[in-house]
């Protein structure tokens, strides 16, 4: 049976504690808060300092747990939501920048240089909620950032949105019960499609096979559940995972750190900083 991961409704409905600025800002929120859907004339990045996000766009849904960083060009309506207590930052691209990136939502590893730079650009100056750097020195800081994200490979954590019925039809199935294991041709009778039709549909509108798709969508599941404080025994069996081997293995290639680590490295104590 699937771990329940919905939200008290006073934290879904509750908004952050929030410092906000042209250049970007920093929003606290409680496990289950959600943004509005919005979109910016400029593209923007985004950090999880702590917890999990999910930023969710037409074109799909990104998972940033605090050692990635998500991407949004100008434009495209998006919506966010915590998972766990969450420290959200947000850096916007100049225009000069943003050509430098690519032109759909992304996930980019967080580099250590590249994590300070984002904790430097939204951190407060002692005494005044502001960024510590402005002008220069700041552009500076962006430019760096931009460099490190197109050195590194960009992950495979944005899961894509289908288009045609049947593959919306199965990635509800499997997103409402990600344990479940039927076979795709199991899944293809609900949906209403045979198990060739289905592979041809996930090469062709989603760049990757039915079983790469699952185990994406899978990790994505994990990592909310681990954000919310379940165990890995738990979380492998609730993600679909016979044995905790398989999802730690699963987990490792996608995240970059085993669950138990990702799990223990998350801050404590930011119920009290809200």
């Amino acid at each position: 049976m699937p771990v329940r991961r919905q939200a008290p409704r006073a934290a879904r409905n509750a908004g952050p504690t929030s410092h906000v600025w042209p250049s970007g800002g920093r929003h606290l929120w409680l496990s289950g808060g959600t943004s509005d859907v919005q979109e910016h004339a400029r593209g923007h990045l985004v950090h999880a300092a702590r917890g999990v996000l999910s930023l969710q766009t037409e074109r799909g849904t990104s998972i940033v747990p605090s050692n990635r960083v998500a991407w949004t060009p100008a434009g495209f309506t998006h919506r966010h939501r915590a998972h766990g207590d969450t420290d959200m930052r947000i850096v916007f691209l100049p225009p000069s920048l943003a050509r430098l990136v690519p032109d759909r939502p992304a996930v980019f590893p967080t580099s250590g240089l590249a994590r300070e730079v984002l904790l430097a650009l939204t951190g407060p100056r002692d005494g005044d909620p502001a960024p510590a750097y402005r002008g220069p020195a700041r552009a500076r800081l962006l430019r760096v950032l931009v460099d490190e994200l197109r050195a590194a490979d960009e992950q495979p954590l944005h899961l894509p949105e289908p288009r045609d019925d049947r593959l919306r039809a199965l990635a509800r199935m499997l997103d409402e019960n990600p344990a479940d294991n039927a076979t795709l041709a199991e899944l293809g009778s609900r949906a209403g499609a045979s198990a060739r039709t289905l592979s041809r549909l996930f090469r062709a509108e989603l760049g990757m096979t039915f079983y790469e798709w699952r185990t994406q969508l899978r990790v994505h599941h994990a990592l909310v559940l681990l954000a919310e404080g379940h165990d890995t025994l738990r979380t492998a069996y609730a993600c679909g995972w016979a044995n905790p081997s398989g999802f730690i293995a699963a987990f490792t290639h996608l995240i970059g750190t085993t669950p138990g680590r990702y799990r223990a490295e998350q801050p404590k104590g930011f119920r009290q900083m809200c």
